[in-house]
């Protein structure tokens, strides 16, 4: 898919240097069917409950997104499809422009997002959700829409998110014990899904953000206590 993907890029140059007006797809053209991602041919409807609150723009557009995709039982075909948009947008400076630049025509940017889905095979779910974000302007505000999405299908599967930092990646037996740490911590009925991130800036050490709480074990946070520590005037009285 993600091959697929970056074939289809070269439509966002062509679409950008068309003079021709493009045509804005039949889903659109009702505002009504505009606020429903799936096809005419979904089974009948089912009432879903989205896992997870989810407020402002962001979490608008996510748990329409949770709810089309889950009627259709495309939950996970369509997170895989979106996060591989996403992470096409980051990785292609001209895609990236294109997504933030609202100065393009709104027909322009329609023609693009319908042509690269169509191009990706990306399924109707997914190709109307960012056919309507196109429409209404609100394409810089897909990796934010992503990741909350992907809380709600983290949600979903019962999984809890920890983000562990570190300068280097971990090697995979540590990331084996640490995984198995947090979920004996966790408990039963849920399954931790562990994110590495890179950052040189904390020296060394780890950092760990799971369940709101985080564990700071970098050597830069080490470095300021001593630091605030040896600033701390001496209380002559204790000694």
């Amino acid at each position: 898919m993600a091959s697929r993907l970056r074939s289809a890029l070269p439509l966002i140059n062509k679409a950008l240097t068309s003079s021709q007006r493009s045509s804005i797809p039949r889903v659109l053209a009702n505002p009504e069917v505009s606020r429903n991602f799936a096809t005419s041919a979904a089974p009948k409807e089912k009432k879903v409950k989205v896992p997870l609150a989810l407020y402002g723009v962001s979490g608008n557009y996510s748990s329409a997104l949770y709810i089309a995709a889950t009627k259709l039982n495309e939950l996970d075909k369509v997170e895989t499809e979106l996060l591989d948009f996403v992470e096409a947008s980051k990785n292609t400076p001209t895609f990236a422009l294109f997504m933030k630049d609202l100065s393009v025509r709104k027909d322009t940017r329609v023609k693009a997002i319908t042509d690269i889905c169509t191009h990706a095979k990306f399924s109707d779910v997914t190709r109307n959700f960012l056919v309507v974000l196109a429409e209404n302007g609100r394409l810089p505000h897909l990796d934010i829409i992503a990741k909350r999405f992907s809380e709600l299908t983290m949600a979903y599967r019962g999984e809890v998110k920890a983000i562990v930092t570190t300068v280097i990646e971990l090697p995979p037996e540590e990331e084996k014990e640490l995984k198995e740490t947090l979920q004996s911590l966790i408990g039963k009925g849920k399954k931790v899904h562990l994110e590495q991130k890179i950052d040189q800036s904390i020296l060394g050490g780890i950092v760990v953000e799971f369940s709101q709480k985080v564990f700071d074990a970098s050597i830069r946070t080490r470095a300021r206590q001593m630091e605030r520590f040896l600033r701390d005037p001496i209380n002559i009285d204790n000694l």
